[in-house]
């Protein structure tokens, strides 16, 4: 048997041997990239440095990051659907190749953790005209001893990851799956079948290119490795799991809610609704436990977490549950990981106060949207509520189809549910056209444009504490594209007129200034000595770039940054806003 520990120290151990740094995890709310709402893959943090900027810890890396990913939020409840999950991953920026990366991966499997190779299969990318066919993975896979009826060549929907937002580094991968002990499908079974035969547990990316905005591929200059296993999928399959939720992460908690409902519901259903509340409430509590002190809200990454909650509070009902079971599942999670991830101790009274607050908002959704469907009752046609009036109840009052369709069973009605799911799926295609517009450009976006937007918000953030006269104020989140920058920050109320304008003077006094844009590589203990600012959370390594301008801002960073503040322009800001609870959001153009 293996632990979720265990697993993180072997392989980090076994990358460390072999010249890599171990590198924290980064925040799973993404800095200054507006593709995605959350960090959702180890190498998402790090796509400056595939696209060729130099990381201070050198060119082989190693880490385990906190990913979100929420496309698949239907799926949960199965066996291996998870929102949250840990990414265990090892990084070659323009070292080691193909070679290196497979044949580690195999010796990590087949020594370490002693799975027998005749159990193992792998894929390949078949080639199409964007690249070719990669025949150098499969013979190295050959000379490893994997025979050739199991390496398999799949499509570009099977054997190519990325980018990880709508353009940047992405390349043809090779991916490795365990076999189960069951018959083909068909003559065609093949890890691209969903029957379960194959389980993927790593998947070693090769990025060769740079997807561009109008689809093209161009040739990276520098060619990297991205490697990414999955931990709780990998930990259920050497323990013979049947689920992730059997895992040591899980157990506590499915244990706890099984111990507490006493709903009288289908054993499939109940499982279902457990490992909903179990997965849902553990994203919720990384989110709410992140340094950058998001809360629920009506918008972007606040929107996923109000929904992820409030599901809970669903499901939590459905099993007849007291809703406050969800900070104690809360609180197991805390103590569960915040030895490995220590931003859940710092924040643990928030998380729970948070949750707390947000159950008794959803109380009250509930009360509204239960007087509103009185009122539908009185006014329906043929003892049915059409699948318009159905979807106004959960889109305007939050009242999901399920409560609706159980309402109306009680009170002998029916409900058009495939009207429902209509109106819904035309408003998830609005929504992502929309996202598809408001979320282009990201961290590959290297433009002169968000450079000088990007040196904006580190004058803006010291300008912000200047003229408001509080050192404790925080960047909470940034978002910039070539057009805009959306900056949040900690603050209790909306800042005045006379507040917005001086804080704009003052940017544009340090742009008129013309201060040198400077950056130095030095120890993170020096950083802090020196007054660089910056949330120290677990990203951080031993050496960081910290950025200067003149003396006004310090900062440790990333990049990319304007060489001079006198290349900026002018500075406006278009809008000042709340994003969330004690969140400021200011959103920004440079003219």
């Amino acid at each position: 048997m293996i632990t979720s520990k265990e697993l993180r120290e072997k392989y980090l151990q076994f990358f460390k041997d072999r010249g890599h740094a171990i590198i924290g995890s980064a925040s799973i709310i993404p800095d200054n990239d507006p593709t995605v709402l959350f960090t959702t893959a180890g190498m998402h943090p790090l796509v400056p440095y595939l696209l060729g900027a130099p990381h201070p810890q050198g060119k082989r890396l190693a880490d385990v990051q906190k990913c979100v990913r929420t496309g698949d939020i239907d799926d949960v409840g199965d066996a291996t659907h998870c929102t949250f999950f840990e990414m265990l991953g090892n990084w070659s920026l323009g070292d080691y190749f193909k070679k290196e990366s497979i044949t580690w991966s195999f010796q990590f499997l087949t020594e370490v953790l002693k799975i027998n190779p005749a159990n193992l299969a792998v894929s390949v990318f078949a080639g199409d005209a964007d690249a070719p066919r990669d025949e150098v993975s499969a013979d190295i896979w050959a000379a490893l001893g994997i025979p050739r009826s199991r390496i398999f060549y799949l499509p570009k929907e099977n054997n190519w990851w990325g980018p990880a937002g709508i353009t940047g580094p992405c390349g043809p991968d090779t991916e490795i799956f365990i076999v189960r002990d069951v018959p083909d499908c068909s003559p065609e079974c093949s890890p691209a079948c969903s029957c379960g035969k194959y389980v993927e547990i790593w998947n070693n990316v090769f990025m060769e290119y740079n997807k561009q905005a109008d689809g093209s591929f161009i040739p990276l200059a520098q060619k990297n490795v991205d490697t990414g296993m999955g931990l709780e999928r990998t930990v259920a399959m050497l323990n013979g799991y049947g689920t992730v939720y059997e895992t040591d992460v899980f157990a506590p908690i499915i244990q706890l809610l099984k111990s507490k409902t006493t709903a009288d519901i289908p054993g499939d259903e109940a499982i279902r609704a457990i490992r909903i509340i179990a997965d849902h409430i553990r994203t919720a509590t990384f989110i709410l436990g992140d340094d950058k002190g998001l809360s629920p809200s009506n918008v972007d990454q606040g929107y996923i977490l109000r929904r992820l909650i409030r599901r809970s509070l669903r499901f939590a009902r459905k099993l007849e549950l007291d809703p406050l079971i969800l900070t104690q599942v809360s609180q197991l999670y805390v103590d569960i990981y915040k030895d490995i991830y220590e931003e859940l101790g710092r924040n643990n009274e928030r998380i729970i106060e948070e949750l707390k607050l947000e159950i008794e908002k959803f109380s009250r959704t509930l009360q509204q949207g239960l007087k509103e469907f009185e009122k539908l009752c009185q006014y329906i046609q043929n003892n049915s509520i059409s699948g318009k009036a159905a979807f106004r109840l959960y889109d305007t009052f939050g009242f999901p189809i399920e409560m609706t369709v159980e309402l109306a069973r009680d009170n002998g009605i029916t409900v058009d549910v495939e009207g429902y799911e209509a109106c819904y799926k035309e408003h998830q295609l609005k929504s992502q056209a929309g996202a598809e517009q408001k979320f282009k450009g990201g961290l590959a976006d290297n433009t002169e444009e968000t450079a000088k937007l990007h040196t904006a918000t580190h004058i803006l953030l010291a300008s912000l504490k200047k003229v408001l006269g509080d050192e404790g104020i925080q960047q909470k989140g940034s978002n910039i594209t070539a057009e805009r920058l959306r900056f949040d920050f900690n603050f209790p109320r909306p800042l005045t007129a006379e507040e917005i304008k001086a804080v704009e003077d003052a940017v544009n006094a340090v742009i008129k200034a013309g201060y040198e844009v400077t950056c130095r590589e030095m120890p993170l203990d020096e950083a802090k000595r020196s007054g660089a600012t910056g949330v120290f959370d677990s990203r951080y390594d031993q050496v960081v770039k910290v950025y200067s301008i003149g003396d006004y801002s310090k900062e440790i960073c990333g990049g990319p940054h304007a060489k001079n503040t006198a290349d900026l322009g002018s500075f406006e800001i278009v809008k000042e806003q709340s994003s969330s609870s004690g969140i400021r959001r200011i959103k920004a153009i440079l003219k």
